[in-house]
């Protein structure tokens, strides 16, 4: 490279159309069933929602900290709005700047740092790259900031998953006290219908939350974890090998062992 300038790919931010389309079509074909079969209205019962929605929230609440919690609803709006980025674009990058260190010397990487900060691992990795740091403790430090991130999704996945199991038996334990109101007042035919709705309701309401919300946004937030996980772990294999002055051509080699087939580089051929 004749300069110090690196061309950065920034992530990519945009709406997951995928989980939007799959969520309201979803819910818009059970929408669609409900009012063709006629009285929408039957459909929608205060009770039920108070027992499944807010029953699963508090059950849940049990099993994790409201901190968990709380960052469990900012990753499911993150799910939605997802920044991506190309494991294949991240490796090209990170052998521009083993190139530029091989060529002008670790030093020179301070006029890129700038241009890093959208990437908050990578930056770190190569400030500390700059700073002097040896590469095998580059690597061990941004490893573990690697886990701790992979940590934190899995914790917000779990909490996804268990929503799914209580969403349903919060509608089972509905469907026992519509039950048992309605055995209760058999001498009341008017009781009978609003006891009979919570009965069927909570189970549907319980149904529909655990298997077209909970399960898919869990399964979203892995596959997002996964994607980020591969382009941390370039970017740490690119920080500790720079760091160790090693040839960007071994360092290619090593991102091509832990890239998809598709998504290999050939940058120095």
């Amino acid at each position: 490279m004749a300069d110090s300038t690196i061309q950065i790919t920034k992530a990519k931010s945009a709406t997951d159309i995928a989980t939007i389309v799959g969520l309201l079509g979803g819910f818009g074909l059970v929408i669609a069933a409900i009012v063709t079969g006629g009285s929408p209205g039957s459909f929608i019962n205060v009770p039920s929602i108070l027992i499944v929605i807010g029953g699963t929230l508090c059950v849940t609440m049990m099993c994790f900290s409201l901190q968990e919690l709380g960052r469990t609803f900012k990753v499911i709006l993150k799910t939605i709005s997802y920044t991506s980025r190309d494991p294949s674009e991240a490796a090209i990058q990170v052998l521009q700047i083993a190139e530029l260190a091989r060529r002008q010397g670790v030093l020179s990487l301070q006029s890129v740092l700038i241009q890093l900060e959208s990437e908050p691992l990578l930056h770190k990795g190569m400030t500390m790259v700059v700073d002097g740091t040896p590469g095998e403790e580059v690597e061990t430090i941004l490893k573990k900031d690697t886990m701790s991130t992979i940590t934190r999704h899995q914790k917000s996945a779990s909490v996804l998953k268990k929503a799914a199991e209580f969403a349903p038996a919060m509608g089972l334990i509905g469907t026992l006290i519509g039950l048992v109101q309605m055995l209760g007042n058999l001498e009341d035919p008017g009781s009978i219908g609003p006891a009979m709705a919570v009965a069927l309701l909570t189970t549907f309401y319980g149904a529909v939350l655990a298997n077209m919300v909970f399960s898919p946004m869990a399964s979203k937030l892995e596959r997002n974890s996964t994607e980020e996980a591969m382009v941390n772990n370039i970017y740490v294999m690119g920080a500790s090998s720079i760091g160790r002055q090693e040839n960007p051509r071994r360092l290619e080699m090593m991102l091509n062992s832990v890239l998809p087939p598709a998504k290999r580089v050939e940058y120095f051929d």
